[in-house]
């Protein structure tokens, strides 16, 4: 029980973090020409851990989430990604639209989580996944996809150290339905209504 209430702590922790590396809820897509194309998540990745890594030679890639409303196959135009640093016990949050760093700000809150694998797989194949499992959730509840996160030590009984997505669907006639895929092989290993 214990677990359990540690993993829904940490996911809760992890929508904080969300709207802090955002400061603000995702948006509606727009429909204007020009806006850049929705990407997947490892595409903001590299330029978000040079920031990092200037900011903090330490620092470790914590957490990631769409900052941007999901588009098809897992991307966004907007990504966020959170950034620990241990000697100076801080964390900082770095978002990523267009090529371009839109935002970067220290984290108002203690967040020690630890890094996730260097090896985690790309959001487009985590949704493929989880589409999977959803699929008849959607169906029966006119389901949608909200939001995708990456964490390790969320919700993986089988592997509690282990780096996850955590794809998140919602309905408006049924409780919410999350659905954790294991970063490293792709494999859905739980999914929890609520």
């Amino acid at each position: 029980m214990n677990r359990v209430v540690a993993h829904v702590s940490r996911l809760a922790a992890c929508a904080a973090v969300a709207l802090a590396i955002a400061g603000q809820a995702p948006r509606p897509p727009r429909a204007t020409a020009g806006e850049p194309a929705p990407v997947p998540a490892r595409s903001g990745l590299d330029l978000a851990r040079e920031a990092a890594r200037a900011w903090a030679d330490d620092a470790e890639l914590v957490y990631v989430e769409n900052d941007e409303p999901l588009a098809a196959g897992g991307a966004a135009a907007r990504w966020g990604y959170l950034f620990r640093s241990r000697s100076a016990d801080a964390a900082r949050g770095y978002s990523v639209r267009d090529g371009r760093i839109v935002e970067a700000a220290d984290l108002g809150f203690d967040f020690e989580a630890p890094p996730v694998a260097a090896d985690w797989i790309d959001s487009d194949r985590a949704l493929a996944a989880a589409d999977r499992a959803a699929a008849d959730y959607c169906r029966k509840s006119g389901g949608r996809l909200a939001t995708m996160l990456l964490v390790r030590g969320a919700f993986n009984e089988r592997q509690p150290d282990g780096t996850t997505w955590t794809v998140v669907y919602v309905s408006d006639t049924a409780p919410s339905l999350m659905v954790v895929v294991d970063a490293a092989r792709g494999e859905v290993v739980r999914t929890l209504k609520g």
